[in-house]
């Protein structure tokens, strides 16, 4: 067994044993940015206009039954929509300041600590995905390397030369089929998050990861085009294409686009400047705000175990002995209804949603439908698709598995239960109210879990995972439940809930409620859904 086996048990028990190093405090005030930060670097600005007409959610998650965003669309981007799919997800597109339960609300009102938004929900704050493009001659711009800046939604050249060859030769034989020269990498650099998290960084940003991407997913979907991340391929060479430390930033996921143009019928290049070579870097460096930098073992170790056999991508058909089991059938059952339709465009969606932050409402309870729409499609977005999935593979493995705790649900009794997603219906775990269990094991004071009307529960069997394809599913496991965070939060936005995900809970006192041992299974993180108080004080300003 790798690292990653005893850093995924220390995770499982940190509400009880703490990580180290368990008496780092965060300097807040020497903190990173929430960006990377290139000086001199050239910059494209986007287009802010023009995209795509707006879809449903509904076809984004097919009805709210089927996989979110499956890649069956023929469509093909064009810098237009690369440009809208990038504001709508990463893009900060507006300042929010209203009254909640969150320990930073009095620092908010100042502007260098102002609370910003964005469609694509992260652990712990705006800690972003690095977002880099590697544009072939096909593409629209002069051929390149371009990182995505959120805050001004450009793209700032950091290497110009036809490169694209390095991105197709890190993912070998199992490059695209559609010989495209247009690729997302995607980075995480682990100071933006470690500085707060330590040890526990990455846990969370590899859920972020999995956030980004079912947000791509779900807004290309709905639009006629694919998204389809590969997760295995060669991480130290696309390091040093990007001039990265590979104890610094993480390469986690490829994209390759299918690209509209007049130029969509030729195949890419395979030489030229920079083409295929390993000499071909970026040159460029990103200047750290932060004065000083710690590392964290745990940290550098798991960047280690989970890059190590990178370019082995497992067979089809590996993670089937991961499976999650199926729906006990011998637990009594509680019918849902249909699920409540989501007719809302994504975009606005996007816009509107937020974490909920201690304004849930129990005297507003949830209603059937809405209950069923959210779990309908937190199921479909563990499906993120790509090279062996990131929640089912090709064999239609399935990974995760739902719980729900019901606490103010119309025409549903309190108890915990267990989700059948092909059924579309709930078994009863155990009867009786859950919001005393709830409360007891949640670490924060920023929410009241019992006024919540129900709070959903993802779990993934972890170790499973890892015994099927080795330390880098570690990287699968959370980016799938990231993609269900997401999937939830969108949901919720639509539904006109509040939603709020978090990671501060007992996940030992979880397994034993539920009776997860014997199936292995690991709750990762809570989602929790309800109506909000009406009329709350809320400072809202639109940026884009």
């Amino acid at each position: 067994m790798g690292y990653a086996h005893d850093y995924a048990a220390a995770i499982m028990q940190r509400g009880r044993v703490p990580m180290a190093p368990a008496d780092f405090v965060p300097n807040w005030s020497d903190g990173p940015r929430k960006a990377k930060y290139y000086p001199g670097a050239d910059s494209l600005p986007l287009p802010v206009a023009g995209y795509p007409a707006d879809a449903s959610l509904d076809r984004a998650f097919d009805g709210g039954a089927g996989a979110a965003g499956t890649a069956t669309g023929d469509g093909a981007f064009d810098l237009t929509s690369l440009s809208g799919m990038l504001l709508d997800s990463y893009g900060l597109t507006g300042r929010r300041l209203g009254v909640q339960a969150n320990t930073d609300l009095s620092a908010l009102p100042f502007y260098p600590l102002a609370n910003w938004s964005r469609g694509s929900a992260s652990g712990g704050g705006l800690y972003p995905v690095s977002v880099y493009w590697v544009s072939g001659p096909r593409g629209p711009v002069t051929p390149g390397v371009h990182y995505y800046s959120t805050r001004h939604h450009t793209m700032q050249r950091l290497l110009t030369g036809d490169v694209s060859g390095e991105v197709r030769a890190s993912l070998g034989e199992h490059a695209d089929d559609t010989l495209t020269d247009q690729y997302l990498v995607l980075g995480i650099k682990y100071w933006q998050n470690s500085f707060k998290y330590n040890s526990f960084s990455f846990h969370a940003v590899s859920m972020d990861l999995g956030a980004a991407v079912q947000t791509w997913r779900m807004w290309a979907g709905a639009r006629g085009l694919a998204v389809e991340p590969a997760m295995w391929f060669d991480e130290a060479r696309l390091q040093r294409l990007l001039g990265l430390q590979g104890e610094e930033e993480g390469v986690f996921a490829v994209i390759p686009l299918k690209w509209a143009g007049k130029q969509a019928g030729s195949a890419p290049t395979t030489s030229g400047p920079g083409a295929g070579s390993a000499n071909a870097s970026v040159q460029l460096r990103d200047v750290e705000r932060s004065r000083e930098v710690f590392t964290f073992d745990a940290l550098l170790k798991m960047q280690e175990a989970t890059s190590a056999h990178a370019t082995e991508r497992p067979a089809p058909g590996a993670l089937a002995p991961a499976a999650t089991p199926p729906a006990d059938p011998d637990l009594p059952v509680a019918a849902l209804p249909a699920a409540r339709p989501m007719p809302a465009d994504v975009r606005t969606v996007l816009r509107r949603r937020r974490s909920s932050f201690g304004r849930f409402d129990a005297s507003r309870p949830v209603t059937g439908e809405q209950l069923a729409a959210c779990l309908a499609a937190s199921a479909a977005g563990s499906r993120l698709g790509g090279d062996t999935g990131t929640g089912r593979d090709g064999d239609g493995v399935r990974l995760t598995k739902l719980y729900a705790f019901v606490n103010h649900v119309e025409g549903i009794e309190p108890g915990a239960y267990e989700y059948d997603p092909d059924a579309r219906e709930l078994r009863l775990v155990k009867a009786g109210r859950p919001g005393e269990f709830l409360q007891r094991n949640y670490f924060l004071s920023n929410y009241n879990l019992e006024q919540a009307g129900a709070v959903l529960v993802p779990t993934i069997r972890t170790s499973a995972v890892l015994d099927a394809v080795g330390d880098r599913g570690y990287r699968l496991v959370n980016a799938t439940i990231g993609a269900v965070a997401q999937s939830a939060y969108t949901a919720c936005s639509a539904l006109e809930l509040g939603c709020g995900v978090a990671l501060g809970f007992d996940n030992v006192s979880y397994i034993e409620e539920l009776g997860l041992d014997a199936t292995g299974e690991a709750p990762l993180l809570i989602m929790m859904i309800g109506n909000e108080r009406p009329a709350p004080a809320d400072f809202r300003y639109e940026i884009a």
